[in-house]
């Protein structure tokens, strides 16, 4: 059993990976960490542990407003941010345009990291993903190798697609093999020529022209969930992908798994956090795979890449 799992920002993300970490067991401890008055992580947790007893659970939950609750944490899960919500007209605003704010957040959330729990596995939930977990690096990298910090994008968005797949194909999600790369908003890359239904072709069970649509509605799938909500974005999703990966390191499955990490010339891109299949085990992330790509999907990925480097340019020209 891991010993203890933090979460910062108690959200409806939050708020799930709490109580999925008491109904799965997963650590002898979870730590909830949000500002919100009066006292809103302390509340949560609060239910939660007087639930324990229900499901047979002995988790020991704690909530607090500042950081000393996470001290020795092995896992930081950061789901920290302000989130999207729809506007009066029926627009909403992109991952992107959260960044100003969201990354005043991310440097409270990263003091916090490095002051209690240098030694934990990061893993960022918060958008727009690819540059909070890049700035989340640049302040953490000190103390966390990049192999135990990266983002949650690639296992949500490839379930997503794969829950379209299976939908149009008409069989169960366990068959559908898919993988979606790049940056975590519009200019995600659903991988059709690495897609597979019990071992075959995606093609065999699903046309192109449905499978154009497939990928088009992957791409908007987080546009689509928030503008059915109304207000906030997908949250139990999300928080079930984050938990897969801690488990992947926490079990040291080695499962090949699609993350948000720091690319060190693979794929031919240097410095940035891109959506890409890994290796996940005990030490994090043990390995990067690459993939074959068509030609098509090469340009696709490059113009992913480009979106991610313009934003990540954003937050290199924001003071630390």
């Amino acid at each position: 059993m891991i010993g203890k799992i933090a979460v910062i920002g108690g959200g409806n993300i939050g708020g799930v990976c709490v109580s999925e970490i008491a109904s799965r067991r997963l650590a002898r401890k979870a730590a909830l960490v949000d500002i919100k008055e009066p006292d809103f992580a302390k509340g949560k947790c609060l239910d939660i542990a007087e639930g324990n007893a229900v499901i047979g659970s002995d988790v020991i939950m704690e909530g607090s407003k500042s950081y000393e609750v996470i001290e020795g944490a092995d896992f930081v899960i950061n789901t920290a941010g302000v989130p999207r919500a729809v506007r009066p007209d029926g627009t909403f605003p992109s991952r992107e345009e959260l960044l100003a704010t969201n990354l005043k957040i991310t440097d409270a959330v990263a003091a916090g990291i490095k002051q209690y729990a240098p030694d934990a596995f990061v893993i960022s939930v918060a958008n727009p993903l690819d540059a909070i977990v890049y700035r989340l690096y640049l302040q953490l990298k000190e103390q966390i190798p990049k192999t135990k910090i990266m983002g949650m994008a690639g296992v949500l968005d490839s379930a997503r697609y794969k829950y379209f797949v299976a939908e149009a194909a008409g069989v169960s999600v366990e068959n559908v093999e898919a993988v979606v790369l790049g940056g975590h908003g519009d200019t995600m890359v659903p991988i059709r020529s690495a897609c597979r239904i019990y071992g075959l072709p995606v093609t065999k069970f699903v046309s192109e022209s449905d499978l154009a649509a497939i990928e088009t509605r992957t791409r908007k799938a987080g546009g689509e969930v928030v503008g059915l909500l109304g207000s906030g974005s997908a949250f139990v999703s999300p928080a079930w992908s984050a938990l897969d990966m801690l488990e992947s390191i926490a079990y040291d499955k080695k499962k090949i798994t699609p993350v948000c990490a720091l690319l060190d010339g693979e794929y031919g891109v240097d410095n940035l956090f891109v959506g890409v299949p890994v290796v996940l085990g005990k030490a994090g992330i043990e390995k990067i795979i690459e993939i074959d790509l068509t030609d098509d999907e090469k340009a696709a990925l490059q113009n992913s890449v480009d979106a991610v480097s313009k934003t990540c340019a954003e937050v290199d020209k924001t003071a630390i």
